[in-house]
């Protein structure tokens, strides 16, 4: 896999990426490899894995929820569709359901302000949430709010 790059130092972020992107995270069989192909201490690729926000070290679920807590979200309301989450979820950020459906985060800025609050499923966006649209939209993904 880490083949097709140059064994430069220069590339470890890209490697890290491509590794990110191929398993959904980081497995540390192959952060070991990686540092075995480049020659590099393994606590280096370990401090980049957990410096980059992108970048994971444990798998997350299948839908990686990101919840907008920056200023123009935060005051409309993004706390309580962030309660609305973990109750219908039981998970707080930085977890994943135990059937590794859904991973919640909490994010400082998603660049839509003007939809506030915004929440991103995946690649998707939702904006002008309330907590009633908060449990239609995980209905449709298959989560918890059905009582």
């Amino acid at each position: 896999m880490f083949e097709k790059y140059p064994k430069e130092h220069r590339y470890t972020l890209a490697m890290l990426q491509d590794l990110q992107k191929e398993y959904g995270y980081i497995p540390k069989e192959k952060l070991l490899e990686l540092s075995q192909y480049l020659d590099i201490p393994l606590s280096k690729l370990y401090s980049m894995a957990t410096f980059y926000k992108a970048l994971s070290l444990k798998p997350k679920g299948r839908y990686i929820i990101k919840v907008c807590d920056g200023t123009a979200c935060h005051i409309r309301s993004s706390k309580s569709l962030l309660d609305e989450i973990e109750n219908s979820l039981g998970i707080k950020p930085g977890e994943t359901t135990k059937d590794g459906k859904f991973s919640l985060e909490v994010v400082n800025c998603l660049g839509s302000c003007a939809i506030a609050p915004v929440m991103v499923i995946n690649d998707r966006y939702y904006g002008k949430l309330t907590s009633s649209k908060v449990r239609e939209i995980l209905r449709e993904y298959g989560g918890a709010g059905d009582e």
